[in-house]
C-alpha cells in the first residue's frame, strides 16, 4: 500500500495543482473580461454626455434663434451711415418696450410700402412732442434740442419736410421715427406712415452680423458688432 501511494501521490497532487492553476488562469481571464467591460462602458457614457451636450447646445441655439434673436437684412439707404444696404441684423422682439434712439424692424402700417418691414430711428415716444426746425436742420423733443447733424447718427441735417407739420404730439401707443440718413428717408414725416402703432415693432436692432457689399462698395468686416 505505500508503494502505490508512493506511486500515484505526485501525479495526484500534480492533477491538483493544475486544477489549481486553470482556476487561477479562468480567474484572471475573467478579471480582464470585467475591467474590458467596464472601460466599455465608461467610452460608451462619455460618448452619451458629448452627444447629450450637442444635442442640448443644438436646441438651446434653436429656442434663442425662435425666441431671442432673428436674422433680417436691411435694404436701401435710409439709414446711412449706420446700416447699409445688404446689412444682415440680429433683432429681437423679446419683452421689448421702445426707447428713444432704439433703431426698430417694424411692418409698414399702409400698402403702400408693400409688406417688406421698414427699419428706422426712434426719435420721441407717446405724449412726446417733437417738432423741427427744417431752415436749421434742429430736431427738438418736449422743446430739447436733441440732435445738430450728429455724425454718430445722421448723415446731415434735417432739412427734408415731407408731410411734416410741427410741433406734433405722439399719440398713446406709438412712435415717432426716423432713418439717419433725414434727407433720404422715408418715415413719420411722410403721412403714409405716421407715427408707428407699436404693436406693429417687430423688434429691436441688436447686432451687425454680416455687412453688405457689392462690386462697387466692399464689405466692411470692421462694422460687425453692436448696433447703437
Amino acid at each position: 500500500m505505500g508503494q502505490f501511494v508512493i506511486q500515484y501521490l505526485p501525479e495526484e497532487v500534480t492533477s491538483l495543482n493544475n486544477a489549481d492553476d486553470a482556476n487561477n488562469n479562468e480567474d484572471v481571464t475573467v478579471k480582464d473580461d470585467d475591467e474590458f467591460s467596464v472601460e466599455r462602458n465608461k467610452t460608451k457614457m462619455e460618448l452619451y454626455d458629448w452627444m447629450q451636450c450637442f444635442v442640448s447646445a443644438i436646441i438651446f441655439g434653436i429656442l434663442i434663434f425662435v425666441f431671442v434673436g432673428k436674422t433680417i437684412g436691411v435694404e436701401g439707404e435710409s439709414m446711412l451711415q449706420t446700416l447699409h444696404g445688404h446689412d444682415r441684423v440680429i433683432m429681437s422682439g423679446l419683452f421689448y418696450k421702445p426707447k428713444a434712439g432704439d433703431i426698430i424692424i417694424f411692418n409698414p402700417p399702409t400698402e403702400a410700402f408693400g409688406s417688406t418691414p421698414l427699419v428706422k430711428r426712434v426719435i420721441a415716444l407717446e405724449n412726446q412732442t417733437i417738432d423741427i426746425d427744417f431752415d436749421k436742420g434742429e430736431v427738438f423733443v418736449d422743446g430739447k434740442l436733441i440732435e445738430k447733424g450728429d455724425p454718430r447718427y445722421v448723415s446731415e441735417a434735417t432739412t427734408k419736410r415731407l408731410n411734416f407739420t410741427g410741433p406734433y404730439t405722439v399719440p398713446e401707443g406709438h412712435v415717432f421715427v426716423m432713418g439717419d440718413n433725414r434727407n433720404h428717408s422715408s418715415d413719420s414725416r411722410d403721412s403714409r406712415i405716421g407715427a408707428v402703432d407699436t404693436r406693429y415693432i417687430l423688434g429691436k436692432v441688436l447686432f451687425l452680423l454680416v455687412p453688405g457689399g457689392d462690386n462697387e462698395n466692399p464689405r466692411e468686416w470692421r462694422r460687425i458688432g453692436f448696433v447703437s
